[in-house]
């Protein structure tokens, strides 16, 4: 089955978003959407199915995003449209909450190859294998409150152990409600967010992004930092200064444009290697 709205599969599952999709010898992708078993395939531009729900292959792969508005609102600038042309119809993955929180708590100073293998030793530790699937399911929050720090560690958190250890035994005791929260505006989400142990501005700004679907949320990482450095002239600023810049520079989809610019740089770095430098025009 097709579904509509158009897709660029690789770029979406390879741009550090979800760390748990394989692609398979045939070409498709096998992976979990919302821990139900997946196997999909770009066909035209387009996704095919040939495992799983549809509703929650699209739910999943936010189908509903319309990136004609969104890629209409780019900023005119260098770096975005160099991104914009790199990148084509990546889209922000809608995840599950609590998945992509501890996944994100683990990401601290770590490369996207780490992040995987963390993924996946803790699911291959604590998970549970659903059938059809290739991969286990993320463990609960309630069933990592249960493991000991020193396991969590065995996964090669390290001091990360303690903080995704600490949150999943308060989201377990029901101090937070990660549905309720929801309803908060994102200003005041982002800060109950950042109460959690092992969660900053920029991990909260992921959570926001990628989990909860606020679009307008710009996680700030070395990339991205270095990136809003050259589009402000080289101009210095404090972490807070180039958040409120990114957001009013890079339009109400914010959220979109910094992931295809963080994409695009990656996509540069493995191209050019060390002779790679973030100037006012890279290209695709």
């Amino acid at each position: 089955m097709i579904l509509p709205g158009a897709i660029h599969l690789q770029h979406t599952l390879e741009s550090g978003q979800v760390f748990h999709w394989d692609r398979q010898p045939d070409g498709s992708w096998a992976g979990l959407a919302d821990a139900m078993p997946a196997r999909v395939r770009e066909v035209d531009g387009h996704l095919a199915v040939e495992q799983g729900s549809p509703d929650s292959i699209a739910r999943f792969f936010a189908l509903d995003h319309d990136l004609e508005s969104i890629h209409k609102n780019f900023p005119d600038e260098p770096l975005s449209r160099a991104a914009l042309e790199y990148c084509g119809n990546l889209r922000i993955i809608r995840q599950p909450l609590w998945e992509c929180m501890a996944t994100f708590i683990t990401s601290s100073m770590k490369q996207v190859s780490h992040i995987r293998g963390m993924s996946l030793a803790i699911r291959h530790r604590f998970g549970w294998m659903p059938d059809g699937a290739c991969v286990p399911a993320y463990p609960s929050f309630s069933s990592l409150a249960l493991a000991g720090e020193q396991d969590l560690r065995a996964c090669g958190l390290g001091y990360r152990a303690g903080n995704l250890l600490a949150t999943a035994r308060l989201l377990d005791s029901g101090a937070v409600n990660l549905e309720k929260i929801s309803r908060l505006r994102t200003p005041a989400l982002r800060k109950v967010l950042t109460t959690l142990p092992g969660i900053g501005v920029k991990v909260a700004n992921c959570i926001l992004l990628f989990a909860y679907g606020r679009l307008d949320s710009v996680p700030i990482d070395t990339w991205i930092h270095r990136l809003l450095l050259v589009m402000r002239a080289g101009r210095p600023g404090t972490a807070s200064q180039l958040a409120r810049y990114a957001r009013r520079r890079l339009g109400p989809s914010a959220g979109y444009v910094q992931q295809y610019l963080f994409h695009h740089a990656r996509a540069l770095k493995r191209l050019h290697g060390a002779k790679f430098t973030l100037d006012s025009r890279p290209r695709g």
